[in-house]
């Protein structure tokens, strides 16, 4: 089983492929498997590695505060130790936020990135937000990860030939561990990176779907504070893409990193 010993934590983490590093960083409450349908896929022309974060799935679950920073440096660690170079960084959800904490970071371990339904902040602006913030945090302080499941996945999942879709969700986020996943998402609320947008210069590609949580004029509001950024919508899709869309996820991730290769190989030509 691969798992990473560093500091207080075993990190799981599976690979495949060859090629130029591709990382790909799941959601809160998740877990590599976010990524199962869309990673064989990127197999042929890369090294694929798929993590678990601290207090998610199979990687371990020490005490103490969970947050982006923290993550973030986790994967960083991952990636010296394996001896990795130059990533592709591709992020859902909390994943994405990972990705920018990492850009920012360490931007010289960061070749691309690409932002899955997530975004540079997750900062309460509006009562309606602090509302849902504070109603995920209250149903799993007091009622645990398997109800929350249970508000989650048809939301994530709302039409009635999805019902697989739902009843995986549902095994997933209820197998967390209760005072993790709490930890987890405590340390996500607050977290920003937005005065550094500015500052991260590598290609980003934005998959918005059409049926996220937040819409797609809040991703272009932040694609437009990126140097170097590009918005691409995901049709008929909800908040996990990678999982009722994977083959346009798979497609589109596929092409923007063709395209960051190539035109590094240009660039190199003389003349």
């Amino acid at each position: 089983m691969p798992l990473l010993q560093f500091e207080a934590l075993s990190l799981y983490f599976e690979e495949s492929g060859e090629g130029t590093p591709v990382l790909l960083l799941h959601g809160l409450g998740s877990s590599g498997r976010d990524w199962e349908s869309v990673a064989p896929r990127l197999t042929g022309r890369h090294r694929v590695i798929v993590p678990d974060a601290r207090g998610h799935g199979r990687s371990g679950k020490p005490p103490g505060a969970y947050g982006v920073p923290r993550f973030a440096r986790d994967i960083a660690g991952l990636c010296d130790a394996l001896g990795l170079t130059g990533v592709h960084v591709v992020g859902l959800s909390m994943g994405g936020m990972m990705g920018f904490q990492l850009a920012v970071d360490r931007p010289e371990l960061v070749r691309s990135l690409v932002i899955v339904n997530s975004g540079p902040e997750l900062v309460a602006r509006t009562l309606r937000r602090k509302f849902e913030f504070g109603l995920r945090l209250t149903l799993l302080k007091l009622l645990g990860p398997s109800v929350l499941a249970k508000v989650l996945a048809p939301k994530l999942f709302p039409k009635p030939e999805q019902e697989a879709l739902r009843q995986r969700a549902l095994e997933i986020f209820s197998a967390n561990d209760p005072d993790a996943y709490l930890r987890a998402t405590k340390g996500l609320v607050g977290w920003s990176v937005m005065r550094h947008l500015g500052g991260i210069t590598c290609p980003v590609l934005v998959l918005a779907s059409d049926r996220d949580y937040t819409p797609v004029s809040t991703k272009q509001a932040y694609v437009d504070l990126l140097p170097n950024a590009q918005l691409q919508v995901l049709s008929d899709s909800g908040h996990a893409s990678p999982h009722d869309q994977p083959d346009k996820v798979a497609e589109a991730v596929e092409a923007f990193l063709a395209g960051v290769e190539d035109a590094a190989v240009d660039a190199r030509q003389p003349g």
